[in-house]
């Protein structure tokens, strides 16, 4: 057996490489944390997907990305309203957020689903520098999606931001206002 080795060294040393870079790096990579994102969606464990997302922060990003929109528009009022308000709802709207995360994943939902394509896209466009990782894919509907990803204090990957956050807004109401119905 050891004489198999010495003299097939090379690819011992190749599958030796693969294999210390999928048990020392690749779980601790944040293409690893998209990947495990996904299987919690396609299992629809809404607790463990919800595990991959820093809420507190999406939103305050959130809210500073529409502040910062009010305030190029030559809003100011709107601007300092925007940003004591946001400091008051922030931690509420966070928690409302994960709560609706949570049971869309657990009821399957279409808009939460991560397309394979979708994944392939956000795992080959990760850019990671140090500790914070970016990528943007565009989905099936031509939306762009900007995801920012940072570690947590345990060391394992989340989503701290999502650019253009109007789209998953405008999403949102679209799925909560009531159908209106005519009566005849």
């Amino acid at each position: 057996m050891a004489n198999f080795f010495f003299r097939h060294w090379t690819g011992t040393v190749v599958i030796a490489a693969i294999a210390g870079w999928a048990i020392f790096y690749l779980p601790a990579s944040p293409s690893f944390a998209v990947f495990q994102l996904k299987r919690a969606v396609d299992a629809r464990d809404g607790e463990a997907a919800a595990r991959f997302v820093d809420f507190d922060s999406v939103v305050k990003h959130a809210g500073d990305e529409i502040v910062s929109e009010r305030s190029a528009h030559g809003d100011i009022l709107g601007q300092l309203l925007g940003q004591s308000a946001l400091a008051m709802l922030s931690q509420p709207i966070a928690n409302a957020a994960r709560a609706w995360v949570e049971q869309q994943v657990h009821s399957g939902a279409q808009d939460v689903q991560l397309p394979a394509v979708a994944l392939a896209g956000a795992v080959v466009m990760l850019r990671r520098d140090g500790d914070t990782a970016f990528t943007s894919f565009r989905d099936g509907k031509g939306q762009l999606w900007e995801v920012h990803m940072a570690r947590d204090d345990q060391g394992n990957w989340q989503v701290v931001e999502v650019k253009n956050i109007r789209q998953i807004l405008a999403a949102l109401q679209r799925q909560m206002q009531p159908s209106i119905t005519v009566p005849r």
